[in-house]
């Protein structure tokens, strides 16, 4: 509703047109949305205005026929692209990869995913076909206007209707006076506070430090002791092994002096009675001339006793056959024997 103070010059008042009233004979949504196709509708609701878009709007850059691009809007988003693209690509260089295959190996793909998919050098693919409408630009939507509807009133406010700014404004001013101060107040205190706090805390950095000194005097100084306890210690540790060292030392070489005062004698005796200390011409002569000499001693006397058995197997096989002869033939023998013996006395 519209409040309208007309003014008339004539008599320098103000009077009302007419007196406050609701409005009356406003026509609902309902019959907005049935005569929206009649003509233009200063106003209703959106739901049912055709104006708005619904849906997805992410894909529908609509911009009025008029528009042109800024160039250094487009400039400026070719530099973030080009630096997208090189962190992209310094990223990819800085990422550790694996090492060069060995001879005869090479790398391969691997399913690291939890849930196991087919891996094929060809996907497989399929076309699908759908007819939309073509979309036209949309026109820039016009400034939206309200129409002006119901009656304009208007109504006389006279001078001091309404309050009395002086009085009035005394009990604000007031707060904000007191609100003011307290505030100032507060402000003073809390840096007194502040400040005193701050001294505490000077103090007590003092007393830290200075304890802290004593501390790390105190710390030093139980450091030497400790390391000169320590390296006394060791020292009377290193006296003492020194001294079970050179004891065992002692012990041991008495011990070898007293093993060993029998032992050279024993070994060489024991050694000469074993033959390891022998004379070489003696040695030589047992080793190598005496073998020999038997050896040709022995097949001396296997010929000597070969030719013996040679000959006892002859002399054996010739009396065996004389004596077969003789028994065959004796008187042949004796004839034979009497005419040798004939020859021979006429030969003589």
């Amino acid at each position: 509703m519209t409040a309208v103070i007309p003014q008339q010059p004539d008599q320098g008042t103000y009077t009302f047109q007419s007196k406050p009233r609701a409005i009356q004979g406003r026509r609902k949504y309902r019959q907005v949305a049935s005569e929206q196709n009649e003509g233009p509708t200063p106003y209703g609701n959106i739901m049912y205005d055709r104006r708005i878009v619904r849906g997805n709007t992410y894909a529908q850059h609509t911009l009025p026929a008029s528009a042109q691009p800024d160039p250094i809007e487009i400039q400026r988003q070719q530099e973030i692209r080009r630096r997208a693209v090189a962190k992209k690509r310094a990223k990819d260089q800085l990422r550790p990869r694996s090492p060069e295959p060995v001879e005869g190996r090479k790398h391969i793909d691997v399913q690291t995913e939890l849930y196991l998919e087919e891996l094929s050098d060809r996907i497989e693919e399929a076309d699908v076909d759908t007819q939309t409408d073509a979309f036209l630009d949309r026109p820039p939507s016009p400034l939206f206007i309200p129409a002006k509807t119901g009656k304009d009133v208007s109504t006389q406010i006279l001078e001091g209707d309404l309050f009395d700014f002086d009085i009035e404004v005394k009990p604000i001013l007031e707060v904000l006076v007191g609100k003011t101060m307290e505030q100032a107040l507060l402000e003073v205190m809390e840096e007194e506070e502040l400040a005193n706090l701050r001294h505490q805390q000077r103090e007590f950095e003092e007393l830290r430090n200075v304890e802290l000194v004593e501390m790390q005097r105190l710390e030093e100084q139980e450091r030497r002791h400790r390391e000169e306890k320590e390296r006394r210690i060791k020292q009377q540790r290193d006296v003492l092994k020194k001294e079970r060292e050179t004891a065992e030392k002692i012990a041991a070489r008495a011990f070898a002096q007293s093993y060993l005062a029998d032992l050279v004698p024993s070994v060489f005796s024991t050694l000469r009675d074993n033959g390891y200390f022998y004379d070489p011409v003696e040695r030589d002569v047992e080793q190598g001339f005496v073998p020999w000499m038997m050896d040709e001693v022995v097949k001396r006397i296997d010929k000597s006793i070969l030719g013996r058995t040679v000959l006892d197997m002859i002399l054996r096989e010739v009396v065996n056959r004389r004596t077969k002869d003789f028994e065959h033939t004796p008187l042949l023998t004796s004839h034979a024997d009497t005419s040798r013996s004939q020859q021979t006395d006429g030969t003589n």
